[in-house]
């Protein structure tokens, strides 16, 4: 029996507040007027360029400046983002390991069989960083200039079409994509977002759905072509490039990136860390340096983020379900 989407929300909602009941419970004893005194680690699970890169990076580069002390980033590309998501689960709870999650923690448990960590129960929601639309492109060569002759094309040549994904996340919107248009694609993985937007480029699969970060670029440039818009509206840097709606594809499927923080995390740094961002994202200068990227810094609470996560995991587990999607680890 189909499980209600609003009984999904509920239940990811009911295991978040637990989670925050258990924080605010651990380490009492902690100081967070002193906090940092060391370098703080703020972890990344895809290779440095893309979009969840770019925003560590200026939120940490800020971070650094405000707290005093250097905020170092680290990228561990691998497993869709798996590798660096249960590394910083198993670390220590004590703010100076740190998670930059993309929507990743919300379309992983609905894809993967198993996963090493359990995205509400293993950490604690400090902050969403950014949103950022998502382009879908093909090579300039191509002969396809638009979403209806792609979907033409894959139907005509369900064995040639094919698409680049860096993560669970980029294969569910492709795959919601798929649901929307009836267009027959096959998935073929590469570690970064970078590496998926090159592989356009470099003529190995049909097109890929690409975070602004690094297809933009490519596209100013002219050596990818783009086709639409994941988002609401269309992107001003982009102004004759239509939405997934406006061409035809019912998608809609902006996506985030979030500051996490390992479970028992003491509640008095996850607050601390909480208001930097908020601040943060508030710059003018960080948003001067993220907007031609199509990048909205958000800055949101923890609380409220929790809700986002926690309606994003009922939302994609129903589109993997509909989509048969399942990989076993």
């Amino acid at each position: 029996m189909k499980t209600p989407r609003r009984s999904l929300i509920g239940k990811y909602l009911g295991l978040i507040a637990f989670a925050a009941i258990a924080v605010a419970s651990a380490s009492a004893q902690e100081d967070p007027s002193k906090y940092p005194t060391r370098p703080i680690h703020i972890i990344v699970g895809f290779t440095a360029g893309g979009g969840n890169d770019i925003i560590a990076r200026i939120f940490g580069q800020k971070l650094s400046e405000s707290l005093g002390q250097p905020v170092i980033i680290e990228n561990k590309p691998g497993g869709g983002a798996i590798v660096a998501t249960e590394y910083v689960a198993k670390s220590a709870p004590d703010g100076y390991t740190l998670l930059v999650g993309a929507s990743g923690m919300a379309i992983n448990p609905a894809v993967y069989a198993k996963l090493p960590y359990d995205s509400v129960r293993d950490f604690v929601t400090v902050s969403e960083l950014a949103s950022f639309p998502l382009i879908l492109i093909v090579n300039p060569s191509s002969p396809i200039k638009s979403v209806a002759e792609l979907v033409a094309y894959a139907k005509a040549n369900p064995d040639k079409t094919n698409y680049s994904s860096s993560s669970a996340s980029f294969q569910l919107v492709t795959e919601l994509f798929k649901q929307r248009t009836g267009a027959p694609m096959q998935v073929i993985p590469y570690k970064g977002a970078n590496d998926s937007v090159m592989a356009v480029i470099a003529g190995q699969v049909t097109a890929t759905i690409a975070d602004a970060g690094p297809a933009l670029t490519q596209v100013l440039g002219g050596q990818a072509r783009a086709l639409a818009v994941a988002a609401p509206k269309r992107m001003e840097e982009l102004p004759d490039v239509p939405t997934l709606k406006e061409a035809g594809a019912d998608v809609d499927a902006v996506l985030w990136s979030g500051l996490f923080a390992p479970k028992d995390t003491p509640p008095g740094i996850v607050k601390k860390l909480e208001g930097e961002i908020m601040r943060i994202a508030r710059l003018p200068d960080v948003t001067a340096r993220l907007k031609p990227l199509g990048i909205l810094p958000v800055g949101n609470s923890s609380e409220e983020f929790g809700r986002i996560l926690a309606s994003d995991i009922a939302r994609w587990a129903e589109v993997a379900r509909a989509g048969h999607i399942r990989i076993e680890q």
